[in-house]
């Protein structure tokens, strides 16, 4: 367990603005606002959360995608810029006072690891080739819809992906759907049918977790809790679980739809409040999760468990079970392009980070393409400059989060969930495992999740696997999703690369910036002829990758 004074090392004033500068950072961020598509007069009030997030998720259309993708970026990042500047050297400066070397030092001192980050770095580079084979496939779709607007064998750009950000794929699904005569799982219909409520989803989800032997919900939780959106005031409507450290008072906040969605989200949150039921007796300094990471996935575990057609079979929802392969894949599908595609955006949010941290301020809206690239295959679809500032578009950036904790959530989600079906005695492929009455999954995870903080979380994840290995591993989410990879692979036989690349020119552009961005720092005199110059690179730069 490790003390620091963090960022009340500074002295006062330097503490007072640090914190003035995420605040400012966080309104900016949630109040902002731009134009409809093809608006010339009129109110330009679109938010991200309640207008731009469904456009993203919903429209096909080129234009109208690249006009929002846009309109959002150049909204943000340039009123940021300047704000993030000195929250850098704030940021590195407390760290610096309590020892560490960067502000990305001390973000990394949290996993209490020296190889964590080259652990990550090999877990990312074990998931690559499984990536690269799904981005294939999207991509000849893609092609299909968008024809010569997607180059062969190139990379794509970042706002036809179905979100803001490109980190999640969900929303093409029924583009790439590999066997469209067979239906999507979503029982929504069902549950409206059989009249369920949103109470009801919430004991459906308790019932689940005392069908293994764990805990039930404690009095106050059904008391307290919010499980409607409330008719006489408004809300952030979020879902959350609240932890009273009292030992009795549990919570769970959701303005709860009866849909399928939601039904998950309170199997996920009342997984939290599980863990906090599981470690409430240890000294509060240990009623923590064992690492950063650890509670989500906990709940995307027992996520990976209700979203199954076997479960939702078994609880009245689904009437239609097959076991056939068409629907496998199809279903393996829709879980890649939540997960699969997440993984390179997650890994590569702290890489621009730290490097920001440890390396300076020049270039970081370069960088940030460089990696999306790199991790990704994914370029902007317009050019960029270092003004756009691209990286404050995602929340986390401006507001002072980290980030690799969901990257690791996704790996060991799949990790928990394995030995859980191990132990259950699942026989068949490892996305067919419903956990669902079993005693035997029910105590490893109880053990589990009552060590809270107490224990390196190393000793954790040796339990949680039953001795095969203490580290983070890639190896149990590739064997998930191993028979889409199989199919994946036939499927892009005929495509003669698999990922993306550059052309001759692309490669050459990339080099010279490179070595350009590399004199930067040994001929100082030259700095503001360079950096007056770069916009023009990075424009050319941008043209030829697309």
């Amino acid at each position: 367990m490790i003390a620091t004074r963090g960022r009340s090392a500074l002295i006062d004033d330097k503490f007072n603005e640090i914190h003035r500068l995420i605040t400012e950072m966080k309104e900016i961020y949630v109040k902002a606002r731009v134009c409809p598509y093809k608006q010339i007069d009129g109110e330009c009030n679109l938010s991200l959360d309640h207008d731009l997030n469904k456009i993203m998720a919903q429209s096909k259309d080129y234009d109208e995608l690249l006009h929002y993708w846009n309109a959002w970026h150049e909204t943000i990042g340039p009123q940021l810029q300047n704000r993030y500047l000195r929250y850098v050297q704030l940021a590195n400066r407390a760290a610096k006072l309590n020892g560490f070397a960067d502000a990305g030092d001390q973000m990394r001192e949290l996993f209490e690891d020296e190889c964590f980050q080259q652990n990550i770095a090999e877990i990312m580079s074990a998931i690559t080739p499984l990536y690269k084979n799904l981005f294939t496939y999207v991509r000849s779709k893609l092609m299909e819809r968008y024809g010569d607007r997607i180059r062969k064998n190139g990379p794509l750009p970042a706002h036809i992906l179905g979100d803001m950000w490109a980190q999640n794929w969900e929303n093409l699904f029924e583009l790439v759907q590999p066997y469209p005569a067979n239906r999507r799982l979503d029982v929504t219909l069902n549950m409206m049918i059989q009249g369920i409520t949103p109470m009801r989803m919430f004991q459906i989800a308790e019932e689940f977790f005392t069908s293994l032997g764990m805990k039930p919900m404690p009095p106050e939780f059904w008391k307290f809790s919010i499980f409607e959106k409330p008719i006489d005031r408004d809300i952030k409507c979020t879902p959350s679980a609240w932890d009273f450290c009292n030992k009795i008072d549990y919570r769970i906040k959701q303005c709860t739809r009866v849909t399928m969605e939601d039904l998950l989200s309170t199997h996920y949150e009342m997984a939290h409040l599980q863990y906090y039921l599981q470690y409430k007796d240890h000294p509060l300094l240990f009623r923590n999760e064992a690492m950063p990471g650890f509670h989500e996935a906990v709940s995307d575990a027992i996520g990976l468990s209700i979203f199954t057609p076997q479960h939702l079979h078994k609880i009245g929802l689904h009437n239609n079970l097959t076991q056939d392969y068409d629907s496998s894949i199809n279903f393996l599908m829709l879980m890649a392009l939540r997960k699969v595609a997440y993984m390179p955006f997650a890994y590569i949010i702290d890489r621009w980070r730290w490097r920001v941290f440890s390396d300076g301020v020049e270039n970081m809206t370069a960088h940030w393409w460089e990696l999306r690239f790199q991790y990704q295959g994914i370029v902007p679809p317009v050019p960029r400059f270092e003004r756009n500032f691209d990286p404050a578009a995602k929340y986390h950036i401006p507001a002072d989060s980290p980030y690799d904790k969901y990257f690791v959530s996704v790996v060991l989600q799949f990790q928990l969930f394995q030995s859980l079906c191990e132990i259950s005695g699942h026989t068949g492929d490892l996305h067919t495992c419903d956990l669902y009455r079993s005693r035997e999954a029910g105590r490893l995870l109880s053990d589990v999740l009552s060590t809270g903080a107490s224990r390196p979380w190393q000793d954790v994840v040796r339990q949680m696997t039953r001795g095969r290995t203490n580290r983070i591993d890639a190896g149990a989410m590739l064997k998930y999703f191993e028979p889409l990879n199989a199919w994946l692979k036939r499927q892009n036989e005929m495509q003669t690369v698999i990922g993306w690349t550059t052309n001759r020119n692309e490669k050459g552009i990339f080099h010279f910036v490179s070595a350009f961005f590399a004199q930067w720092h040994e001929n100082s005199a030259r700095r503001i002829e360079l950096w007056n110059f770069f916009p023009l690179l990075l424009v050319t730069c941008t043209i030829f990758v697309y």
